[in-house]
């Protein structure tokens, strides 16, 4: 660094964070390069796991399945746990922070109803129902920032009440409130098994089928030109230096 480039510690500019020009820097379009990675869409698994799972537990909270099969339906809970992390890591991969957590976060709860189901400790109607109401809490939160992706935004619509309302029928123990959670576990499962079929075909028709309701970036992502793809792109992940 030349005497006219050096940085005076009591200085309030950064040199390598403020423009300044005396300081010549090279132009670094033309020395960075960017190789994407590219995946298939994991979501609609995701939401066929949604959909499946969210049948099979309302199934045994309205009774069509009895409550001494709860063990068995641990079991089958189960691999929808790995099958839904898998989901999540591969949403991640394709930079899309919010299904990944969605999908992460789904994958908690079928995680927790195996488990649960299948070691029934003492106390577990409190914990589990203390859980689900507080994953409700945090699903409410996540429905506020999910209002662009309105596949994604439907299904927290229904899953916020779905996991609230079983919360309070595990904590209570009233069977109706437990059929009333069964009911929108049923309708939880319809609706993620619609965004599951229209972004599947979406995918395989590379164009939209079904309608989605995407809005803002969202949209832009799958309409958008390669101008609008590419914007801010040096504040993405794998660019920037911190997240």
């Amino acid at each position: 660094m030349t005497q006219s480039e050096s940085f005076d510690p009591g200085d309030a500019q950064d040199p390598f964070t403020v423009f300044r020009s005396e300081v010549r820097e090279p132009d670094l379009r033309s020395m960075t390069r960017i190789v994407l990675r590219p995946i298939g869409s994991p979501m609609p698994l995701g939401f066929f796991t949604v959909a499946i799972d969210s049948a099979l537990v309302s199934a045994l909270q309205w009774g069509a399945i009895p409550a001494s099969a709860d063990r068995a339906v641990g079991l089958v809970v189960f691999p929808a746990f790995v099958v839904q992390a898998i989901v999540g890591v591969f949403a991640f991969l394709g930079r899309d922070s919010l299904a990944a957590t969605l999908m992460l976060s789904f994958a908690t709860t079928w995680m927790v109803d195996a488990l649960v189901f299948w070691f029934r400790p003492a106390g577990a109607n409190d914990a589990l129902g203390t859980f689900l109401i507080v994953f409700a809490v945090f699903a409410a939160i996540m429905l506020m920032a999910a209002f662009p992706k309105r596949a994604l935004a439907a299904v927290l619509v229904v899953a916020v009440p779905r996991f609230l309302v079983s919360g309070v029928a595990d904590v209570t123990g009233s069977h109706p409130v437990s059929q009333a959670a069964a009911i929108l576990g049923f309708l939880l499962a319809v609706v993620a098994l619609y965004a599951a079929f229209a972004l599947l075909w979406e995918d395989t028709r590379g164009q939209e089928i079904l309608p989605v309701g995407r809005l803002g970036p969202a949209l832009h992502a799958t309409r958008g030109s390669l101008a609008i793809q590419l914007r801010d792109i040096e504040r993405q992940a794998g660019v920037r230096r911190t997240l």
